[in-house]
């Protein structure tokens, strides 16, 4: 146990965000004094603030220190409190409090602080309700996503499936990973598949059909066998997922999913990308647990892991060029370059990805037809890489002289900076030899208006290529590292604001709509391809409810399961549009994911709900059928 506690309080104040209270508990048998308090939290106290008991000595986006009274001494068993009023948004969840704490010492020692969830004050803020009904199914069949077509009879319940005689080696392959998959999501559960001819079984007999759709295929259950014909690969594998969902649901609840013994399934999905990305910069990911959010996203025939690997926070990609990258930029602590983030405490803590674990978990994916687009975020979201490498300042550059959106002063790599382009040169030489994909993501989101402007090297850059104001400069930037790329053979992804100031040529680029749905829709018509992943519906950071007691963020507002399996993306985009749209995407930003009970709790059943959206036709999509099917689905 701690020997010091903090509890947090929040009560609405007219006119503003409201005031937050802080109880520091003394528990241990000294007194305490010359002390200051760190804690981490998503309510971040603002530049204009009252503080009534303590003053705030620093604040670096969600860190912030305080300083008790000049001379404050607690006693065993006493506590030490102070208010603060003046923050920059309104808390909305129970996570939108502290999510670390500790204490610096007089003697320079950082000692951990115990904390609670933050309390509403002076009213009921609701109880959380159950994110799914009990669900009921009119066929009786798990089957996730749910197929094109389907027209099947019940039948006895095999006891395992197997490859039929004579069946070609790459068949029983794709056979192999797929029990091998299964084994790793279910290990407790017996396993659907047999290489070898089982009494009780049936023979699977696969069959190439070179008229059926790429990524498409089709089952046919018959008295002696199942037949499943597909094109491709990726389509046999997904058809194999499919005899492992049923088998599954059958056993997991007899009372009410069933085998087929006859009939015929016709399958192939909606959208071409069909994605999941991860936030790792905030919160470290360990490799095992990215293998297993990979095997999640191949068992609901997702194809995409849209890898966000920096960011202010951190940098977790080896660059063996820059190893200051990784030595500095992926370590935050107390007395580190990097001071604590959300969930950073009075130790240390760091992480990143050699290049052999990228070389794993890629090689993992593409077993799996999913796809690691990774993402490098720039010009913005740049913090721990400008603390890497100073030398992508522009020296002469006022420092604070812009404040970035989520509170990092001078964030932005400078367009003017020719080592920029040295730099992220020899970065994407490294990255294009690690990710065999088209794509590399190169984030292009919330740079701060202004930035740049003090800059004497950006003022001489804008006279020279007459430039006007930040969106320009950035654009101006990205067109260079779309070239960049191009000539190291590989298309640029981003987010919505790449388009911005100009954006880039609109052939060989994907942006992702995040800010609204109709940002998607001005995309399209500017003639990007365009992946819809708005946060009002597929941010899974978002909270489901709007209970003070569900977890997650709020700026949003939040996001019922129903309302993210729902949603269609492309509703809205008028019919010569819908070309334009590439697919959909879900996000995992991980501010709120300090624990792997939020993960769960935040993350499921929501990414199955959009991995039906993407797969699933509108006329096909089924909210009861689904709800009662999820429940048996592998969370991470």
């Amino acid at each position: 146990m701690a020997d010091y506690r903090l509890e947090t309080s929040w009560r609405p104040v007219e006119g503003g965000f409201g005031c937050l209270t802080f109880t520091l508990f003394n528990l241990s048998a000294e007194p305490l004094s010359g002390f200051s308090l760190a804690y981490t939290s998503e309510t971040r106290v603002a530049d204009k603030h009252v503080c009534d008991g303590g003053s705030l000595k620093r604040q670096v986006a969600h860190f912030h220190e305080f300083m008790p009274p000049e001379g404050l001494s607690v006693r065993p068993g006493g506590h030490w409190r102070f208010t603060v009023e003046g923050l920059t948004r309104e808390p909305k969840h129970v996570t939108a409090g502290v999510k670390s704490a500790y204490l610096t010492l007089g003697d320079g020692r950082h000692v951990p602080v115990g904390f609670g969830a933050l309390i509403l004050e002076g009213r009921d803020g609701g109880a959380a309700a159950p994110l799914l009904p009990v669900g009921q199914v009119q066929e009786p069949y798990s089957l996730l996503p749910w197929p094109l077509s389907l027209g099947l009879k019940a039948g006895e319940l095999p006891v395992v499936l197997y490859p039929a005689e004579k069946t070609r080696p790459d068949a029983i392959r794709t056979l192999s990973l797929v029990l091998g998959l299964y084994q790793r999501l279910y290990p407790a559960d017996t396993a659907p598949f047999s290489l070898s001819a089982i009494k009780g079984g049936r023979a699977i007999r696969f069959v190439a059909e070179s008229s059926i759709a790429a990524f498409a295929y089709e089952l046919r259950f018959t008295a002696h066998e199942i037949v499943l014909s597909s094109a491709d690969e990726a389509g046999r594998q997904y058809g194999l997922i499919s005899l492992a969902q049923l088998l599954h649901g059958a056993r997991a609840d007899r009372e009410h999913f069933k085998f087929p013994n006859f009939g015929t399934i016709a399958d192939q999905p909606r959208y071409d990308w069909r994605g999941c990305h991860l936030d790792v910069a905030r919160q470290f990911y360990p490799v095992a647990d990215i293998v297993r959010l990979i095997d999640i996203l191949a068992w609901n025939k997702l194809n995409i892991f849209h890898w966000h690997l920096t960011d202010d926070e951190a940098w977790r990609l080896e660059i063996k060029t820059y190893p200051a990258l990784t030595a500095i930029g992926a370590r935050r602590g107390p007395d580190e370059v990097l001071v604590p983030q959300l969930g950073d405490g009075a130790e240390p803590r760091a992480g990143h990805y050699t290049q052999d674990d990228i070389r794993r978990i890629v090689a993992h994916a593409a077993s799996l037809h999913v796809e690691v687009v990774p993402e490098i975020d720039v010009p913005g979201h740049s913090t721990a890489t400008l603390f890497s490498l100073p030398e992508l300042i522009d020296g002469q550059e006022a420092p604070d002289s812009y404040r970035a959106v989520q509170g990092y002063p001078n964030n932005a790599l400078n367009p003017a900076v020719e080592f920029t382009y040295e730099f992220l040169g020899k970065v994407f030489d490294e990255m294009v030899a690690l990710f065999p994909g088209d794509y590399i993501h190169i984030g292009g989101d919330e740079v701060a208006q202004g930035a740049w402007l003090s800059s004497p090297l950006c003022k001489a850059l804008m006279k020279r290529e007459k430039l006007s104001g930040t969106a320009e400069l950035q654009s101006y930037f990205l067109k260079r590292i779309k070239a960049m790329l191009s000539e190291r053979g590989k298309k640029l992804a981003g987010w919505n604001e790449v388009s911005h100031g100009g954006g880039v040529d609109r052939d060989g680029t994907l942006l992702m709509a995040w800010e609204k749905p109709a940002v998607g829709i001005e995309l399209a018509q500017q003639g990007y391809d365009v992946v819809m992943t708005p946060g009002q519906a597929y941010y899974l950071d978002m909270a489901q409810a709007e209970a003070w007691d569900e977890p997650g963020a709020a700026w949003a507002g939040y996001a019922l399961p129903e309302h993210s399996y729902a949603y269609e993306a492309a509703g809205e985009l008028p019919e010569a549009l819908q070309e334009k749209v590439r697919g959909i995407q879900a996000c995992i930003w991980t501010e709120n994911f300090t624990s792997r009970a939020y993960f769960n709790r935040l993350v499921f059943p929501r990414l199955p709900a959009v991995a039906e959206a993407a797969w699933t036709p509108l006329e096909r999509k089924d909210w009861d059928r689904f709800a009662a099917i999820v429940r048996m689905w592998p969370m991470l």
